[in-house]
């Protein structure tokens, strides 16, 4: 991209992962340009950027924001619906423990700016496939219940995409749909990919941290959500899955 030849500065938001560059990781690499990161995970690689992370922040939009008034950057709408998103996403629309007061400040900084909370779900949330709706169905009905009811584990396999005629990102945000079971406190959804592997999510409400959980098998995240990749078969995967889990919550109860 001709873009990348001639910036001067490239900031990537809300990761420091090579993996999550994807294609861009290639133009990123080549560029002569300055480079920073701005971000909250606790896992990342070292991608030859300034990295500006606090990982007490609930969403990078909260440090976006932030960045801006120390710039003394106006904040207009175009960087105001961003912002929002990032902030409703990564707090479960302001219901997450990682909500603060200041949070909703800054959430209500940005609505006086011109966000409409409404519109924004309904674009985020209210535009389901079919395809989606079915996958949702599949992946629920195969939910396993651990330790009377306190893990609750399930997966997606590539022939379940296939048959709900779903793609691969319409299994987001299907993981803590388990944690709205009561009496639940931790939940694990693995999803095979096209080359075989897993990608499992974790999912905490109770003082075990994912964060921890996923960095066993290579990944990384926060303490109530987390992710990793295992290149195993599924039943081992699922078994090394269970086990982890299990005995993060043995531990926690000890």
């Amino acid at each position: 991209m001709h873009f990348f030849q001639t910036a001067d500065l490239l900031c990537v938001l809300d990761t420091s992962s090579w993996a999550q560059l994807g294609e861009m990781a290639t133009l990123f690499r080549s560029s002569s340009a300055k480079k920073i990161i701005l971000d909250h995970h606790v896992k990342g690689d070292d991608i030859g950027a300034e990295q500006f992370i606090d990982f007490t922040a609930e969403a990078t939009g909260a440090l976006a924001v932030q960045a801006a008034d120390a710039l003394g950057v106006p904040i207009t709408l175009e960087i105001a619906e961003p912002a929002f998103v990032a902030l409703a996403t990564d707090t479960g629309w302001f219901r997450f423990s990682n909500v603060t007061s200041e949070t909703l400040r800054t959430a209500g900084r940005l609505i006086d700016v011109g966000v409409q909370p409404d519109a924004v779900y309904r674009e985020i949330h209210e535009q389901e496939s079919l395809g989606r709706i079915r996958l949702i169905g599949r992946t629920l009905s195969k939910t396993e219940s651990h330790l009377d009811g306190q893990f609750l584990l399930t997966w997606i396999l590539i022939e379940d995409f296939k048959a709900a005629g779903a793609r691969a990102s319409d299994s987001e945000d299907i993981i803590n749909m388990l944690l709205q079971v009561r009496d639940s406190k931790m939940a694990v959804l693995f999803s095979e990919l096209k080359d075989g592997t897993f990608k499992a999510s974790f999912r905490s409400r109770c003082a075990v941290d994912c964060s921890v959980l996923a960095a066993q098998f290579g990944g990384g995240g926060h303490k109530k959500a987390a992710g990793a990749s295992l290149a195993l078969p599924f039943e081992q995967t699922k078994q090394m899955l269970i086990d982890a889990v299990t005995e993060a919550l043995r531990l926690n109860e000890s």
